[in-house]
C-alpha cells in the first residue's frame, strides 16, 4: 500500500511539473522593414548621392522598390574595405557602421519588408 501511495504522489508531481513554464513568453524581435529602420540608414548613409531629393544623380536609394531591387549589391558593397574598387559609400575612407550593416542584413532576413 505504501508503494503505490508513494508512486501516485511521484506521477502526479510529475505529471504538474510537466504542465509548468514560464509565465514570461519570449516575444519574438519585430521584423525589420523599409519604413521603420531602413530609410533612415539610407538616409543617413547614402546621401547626396543617392537621394533624389538632395540632388544625387546616382540611382535613387530614396524608394522601397530600388533598395529592394539591389539590397545585395549594395550589401557586399558596404562591406568591402575601404580601398577595394566599388567600396560604397564612394570616396569615404571607413564603411558604415556596423549596427546599420546589421539592420540592413536584417531587413533581408526578415523578407524585404516595406512596412
Amino acid at each position: 500500500m505504501k508503494k503505490i501511495f508513494v508512486f501516485s504522489v511521484l506521477a502526479a508531481t510529475a505529471l504538474t511539473l510537466s504542465y509548468c513554464s514560464s509565465s514570461k513568453k519570449t516575444a519574438a524581435a519585430p521584423k525589420t522593414t523599409y519604413e521603420t529602420g531602413v530609410a533612415t540608414v539610407i538616409m543617413d548613409n547614402c546621401a547626396p548621392c543617392h537621394i533624389t531629393s538632395k540632388g544625387g544623380r546616382k540611382k535613387p536609394y530614396d524608394n522601397f522598390v530600388n533598395l529592394k531591387t539591389d539590397i545585395d549589391d549594395i550589401l557586399a558593397r558596404v562591406q568591402m574595405a575601404p580601398t577595394d574598387r566599388g567600396f560604397m559609400p564612394f570616396r569615404a575612407t571607413t564603411r558604415i557602421s556596423d549596427s546599420a550593416i546589421a539592420v540592413l542584413k536584417k531587413w533581408k532576413a526578415d523578407g524585404l519588408l516595406e512596412k
